[in-house]
């Protein structure tokens, strides 16, 4: 038995391949999340179907950082998408989903105001 220490309400637990288990509720569906906020029917099933309209509820939480978890590999979404997130003045980091897990858990530890878009993608 451990204590969690973690300040924020929502915590990544777990992930693995089409699964993510926040706060002991396993979600196989893209989501967002914060420390204070969860977004469990966000929009793209894919990084290729990932579109800038998707960002705007992404931006309306107010990141300093954004962590796009893009599945089992690291695949960067089209330079327009990319571009309309940095223009915003928000930072972007784009990596596999288990890696986005593990730092926005480091992130949310420190007290940051950072977003984990995750995408889970429906065809696997």
């Amino acid at each position: 038995m451990s204590l969690d220490g973690a300040e924020g309400t929502y915590r990544i637990q777990g992930y693995a391949d089409g699964e993510i288990r926040i706060n002991d509720v396993r979600y196989n569906r893209s989501l967002l999340v914060t420390p204070d906020t969860l977004v469990t029917e966000w929009g793209p099933t894919s990084v290729e179907a990932a579109r800038t309209s998707d960002f705007a509820a992404v931006h309306e939480l107010d990141p300093e950082v954004v962590l796009l978890g893009t599945g089992v590999h690291q695949t960067f979404p089209s330079r327009e998408l990319m571009l309309s997130v940095m223009e915003t003045g928000v930072g972007l980091e784009v990596m596999d989903t288990a890696s986005a897990c593990r730092t926005y858990n480091v992130l949310m530890s420190e007290g940051r105001r950072v977003v984990a878009a995750l995408i889970i993608d429906q065809g696997r």
